[in-house]
């Protein structure tokens, strides 16, 4: 599983072996951007102190005091903009805009509170739950300032967050995920354009740099 990502990733930006809370689940457990990563208060002290050591000096690693722990099923962000679930404390939202330096908003998708599991999205655009209505999809759009298309993974599952892992220049998704949606994938997150890629390959080293 590790390989896979350090193949891909790791002449560009780091990959970092971690757990949270004892937990190999990371993604669901936290959320982050190019600023800063926020881990959930289950987070053991030498968990902290080990992504505080593998990760570059300019991305903050924030422990973050809230109920709803699965900071990856909450919270759906890019460097500009966080969707958050309608019922997080004020105090978490406040840190969420602080260290990933973003404009926080109390959201649903699809009439899901767990935004961070039913919509994925990044700088270039986004998926969101198949359930979301036209005029959600439209008003989301604008929200984020991205293009967004209702979609699946993993041969129709609707829990986009589960199943795949995205950023400005690649995506990763599960073994079920078909062509079409893989197509889907692509398109909406603008990754078939090799020139695009190599621009995102070098500001992600000058950010890490």
């Amino acid at each position: 599983f590790y390989s896979i990502f350090e193949s891909e990733l790791s002449q560009h930006i780091p990959v970092v072996h971690a757990t949270i809370a004892g937990c190999r689940f990371v993604g669901r457990t936290t959320v982050g951007n190019r600023r800063g990563i926020l881990v959930p208060n289950t987070t053991s002290d030498i968990e902290l102190q080990h992504l505080c050591n593998t990760l570059p000096d300019n991305v903050v690693v924030q422990r973050i005091e809230e109920r709803l722990s699965a900071l990856g099923n909450i919270v759906a962000c890019n460097d500009h903009v966080a969707l958050v679930h309608p019922d997080v404390a004020r105090e978490t939202e406040d840190v969420i805009g602080d260290v990933l330096g973003v404009e926080v908003f109390r959201q649903t998708v699809g009439g899901q509170a767990l935004v961070g599991s039913y919509c994925k999205f990044t700088n270039q655009g986004g998926m969101v739950h198949p359930r979301t209505t036209v005029e959600d999809i439209e008003e989301l759009s604008s929200l984020l300032q991205v293009p967004l298309v209702a979609g699946t993974i993993n041969r129709g599952s609707d829990v986009l967050g589960g199943g795949m892992v995205v950023n400005d220049w690649s995506a990763f998704v599960g073994l079920d995920t078909t062509s079409t949606e893989i197509s889907v994938v692509e398109s909406i997150f603008k990754l078939g354009s090799r020139q695009h890629h190599q621009q995102q390959e070098c500001n992600l080293r000058i950010d890490f740099l």
